[in-house]
């Protein structure tokens, strides 16, 4: 069997890691093993914190809401519950962006949940 060299394989696969690997510090752009390290990681933490995003959100939303509802005088839990109760369903992000863009129509909300709490 004749020999096959390689090469433009070899150099094509090289070539794509450092091409993802473009603007990393130091050597890890320009060696392909210490390259080829860093973005075998930085595709795990990519992979990882597209889903941890959606948990900063939310945890983001949480703080905004449970400020805003202890303004108006009520815990974040008993302001989700409030609502709950009087059948106001409004999902966290939109609760957010009330309490950070509009606070009266937060104030209102309050109000609802307060009452229904009070029943």
């Amino acid at each position: 069997m004749p020999r096959v060299k390689g090469g433009t394989v070899t150099r094509k696969r090289r070539k794509k890691v450092l091409k993802l690997a473009k603007g990393f510090y130091g050597s890890k752009h320009t060696l392909f093993k210490v390259a080829n390290q860093q973005v075998m990681k930085s595709l795990m933490y990519a992979f990882r914190d597209r889903r941890q995003k959606k948990r900063d959100f939310r945890k983001l939303w949480v703080t905004r809401i449970n400020a805003a509802a202890r303004i108006n005088g009520l815990s974040y839990s008993k302001f989700m519950h409030g609502l709950k109760l009087a059948g106001i369903e409004v999902n966290r992000k939109m609760l957010a962006d009330l309490a950070v863009t509009d606070a009266q129509g937060f104030a209102q909300l309050a109000e609802a949940a307060k009452s229904s709490l009070n029943k």
